[in-house]
């Protein structure tokens, strides 16, 4: 088929054609499972098309330009943009982890979903536009630029990679999990093939690779994650709008909770010792229809983690950098706006897909429902069984009366969107497309962040602070090299299995925001901030969240009033701007010229302000 125009102008076409062809591969799948195709090979098929998919664009995508590699020529429209940002928004926490948080935890794990979402107004209304009138290419080119100096620009490179490093390891876990169930390949062995998929997409081409991957990924993502919850609510009667109709399913729920004594019936403390290596809880422990904030403790717990997301989502580099890429600001502040659409999608499907889920496993009526059913019964289903043999399930029979009780049903909260439709009895094509959706998700994910680590420490660390007369080319390769050994890190790291994909997560978010928010916010709005009122806002910042961290997790303190170790921001935020506003008052001001500069950078239209730096 011949494109009229430029590659630009035919994207709607480009990828319109991309997703009926991934459509009709659903569907030749699906042809294939009814012919006889062993669900081993389909599970297969989906993961190694799809990657391969992704790795083609990022070799299509290939180039040594500087402007491309960092920036993707800042020619990215703002509805592909929203959707590589979503895609990029959409990691294995979101995908993978989130309902089955919900699905755990109830109401409390609905903090995540607000404050990333709210994450994203924070990001509209004092990020993205104004960093992409400034016009630069990472981060910590922002803070080095704006408060001037060699040191400010380090501290922001340091931030970053750790938090950046610390999300990174919870997306490569993601693409082990799914890759060691879908390939029957060992969790250790599974972070390295995901890594390898992970790297095809992002070293050669940089931003303009990852951006036309992550639109080719969203599009996977979401047909995945809302067709298995379409299915389950039709097929339980609930209608085909599940995000409409699971209030009725809600309250089924709380029927079975309390048929089933959720919440009452503890864990045998033998059974505990033995899984508790393993990352398992008790598929049920709390019960999910709990009212928002049974007490005040509760009330504020949510808010904290609520507010450490929403600063952490306006403080994450690798969100930041896809506004860099608009061709305008108002493009930048529509690319916020679409980005918003495109994850409301998905979020507001996530705590029907916990509900959904949870009443297959609970409601004897349904075919699938397992509390109450024999022992032998249950250990010997597929989905049982499949998921055992790879550790992230176990059933223990601890009364010895042969039947299976909530308290004797132990899974990780990472695999329960990924097992939904064995769980539910879908044809395993579904489970395929779940499988392909989640490691989508994954991938572009590691993706933005590995290209945000290896582009701050290249661009900022050794171009502007090490070597600042490097040729393009030794820069680039630079940035290559500095991709795969992050890469190989972050799988080695995430191999050890030291926290859930979601606990990662949060830790990446609370790095973030401890260590950046302020500097950034008061690097637009604040003309009198100045180089020494940043650097102590961020080292103290960091500094006072990591030791917090380090005490409450492994040094044997406890939480001051519930702010536990998923929620240490609280702690690292108020410290940077105490810091930075206190250090920035007793030293002298910003000379004209960078006050100046803050003015322009706030001024919507016109060029960017450092149109000529790079």
């Amino acid at each position: 088929m011949k494109m009229q125009g430029s590659f630009i102008d035919n994207l709607p076409k480009i990828y319109g054609i991309y997703t009926g062809g991934f459509i009709v591969f659903i569907l030749l799948m699906a042809v294939l499972e009814q012919m006889g195709t062993s669900a081993d090979t389909i599970g297969i098929l989906f993961v190694g098309f799809t990657v391969l998919i992704y790795a083609a664009i990022g070799w299509l995508s290939r180039t040594m330009q500087v402007d491309a590699y960092y920036v993707a020529g800042r020619t990215v429209p703002p509805v592909f943009n929203g959707m590589a940002t979503a895609a990029d928004w959409m990691s294995g926490a979101s995908f993978v982890a989130m309902a089955g948080g919900i699905y755990m935890g109830g109401h409390a794990y609905l903090a995540f979903v607000v404050g990333w979402t709210g994450g994203y107004v924070l990001v509209a209304a004092l990020m993205a536009p104004y960093l992409r009138k400034f016009g630069c290419y990472t981060v910590p080119d922002f803070i080095g630029t704006r408060y001037g100096g060699n040191t400010a620009r380090f501290c922001a490179v340091l931030v970053l990679v750790i938090a950046s490093f610390t999300y990174v390891t919870a997306q490569i876990n993601a693409t082990g999990t799914i890759a060691a169930r879908a390939l029957h390949i060992p969790f250790g062995v599974g972070v390295w093939f995901g890594l390898l998929g992970i790297l095809l997409c992002s070293m050669l081409g940089g931003m303009r690779a990852v951006t036309w991957t992550q639109v080719a990924q969203y599009i996977v993502l979401i047909i995945a994650y809302v067709v298995p919850v379409v299915w389950m609510s039709n097929k339980q009667g609930f209608g085909i709008i599940p995000q409409l109709g699971y209030g009725d399913a809600v309250m089924r729920l709380g029927e079975l909770e309390t048929m089933h004594q959720v919440g009452a019936l503890k864990p045998d403390a033998a059974a505990l010792a033995s899984i508790k290596e393993e990352g398992l809880r008790v598929v049920a422990l709390t019960k999910a229809h709990a009212a928002a904030g049974t007490s005040a403790l509760d009330s504020w717990r949510f808010i904290t983690l609520v507010l450490c997301m929403m600063a952490g989502t306006a403080s994450l580099p690798h969100i930041l950098m896809r506004y860099f890429t608009t061709p305008s600001v108002r493009a930048a502040r529509q690319s916020v706006a679409w980005s918003l659409l495109f994850i409301f999608l998905l979020y507001f499907t996530a705590p029907a897909l916990a509900t959904f889920t949870k009443l297959q496993v609970l409601d004897p009526n349904l075919a699938t429902g397992i509390i109450g059913k024999s022992i032998a019964d249950v250990t010997s289903l597929d989905w049982v069984r499949n998921w055992s043999e790879v550790g992230f399930l176990r059933v223990i029979d601890s009364n010895g009366d042969g039947l299976l009780q909530i308290n004797e049903f132990f899974m990780r909260g990472d695999i329960v969107v990924l097992a939904t439709p064995e769980i539910a009895g879908l044809p395993y094509v579904i489970s395929g497309l779940v499988a392909a959706g989640g490691m989508a998700a994954a991938m572009s994910t590691a993706d933005g962040l590995l290209l945000a680590i290896a582009n701050a420490l290249s661009h900022d660390l050794y171009y502007k602070i090490i070597d600042p007369k490097a040729e393009t080319r030794t820069r680039l390769i630079v940035a290559r090299v500095l991709l795969i050994v992050i890469g190989a890190l972050g799988a080695f790291v995430a191999s050890f299995k030291l926290t859930g994909i979601l606990g990662a997560v949060a830790w990446a978010f609370d790095f973030a925001c401890s260590g950046l928010f302020f500097p950034l916010v008061l690097g637009v709005w604040w003309k009198r901030a100045n180089r020494q009122g940043a650097i102590a806002g961020m080292l103290a910042g960091l500094i006072a969240g990591t030791l917090y961290l380090y005490m409450v997790r492994w040094g044997g303190m406890e939480p001051w009033i519930g702010i536990d170790h998923l929620r240490f921001g609280i702690i690292g935020m108020p410290v940077s701007l105490i810091a930075m506003v206190v250090v920035s008052l007793l030293t002298p001001e910003p000379d004209k010229e960078t006050q100046d500069m803050v003015d322009a950078t706030r001024i919507p239209k016109g060029a960017s302000v450092l149109a000529s730096s790079h």
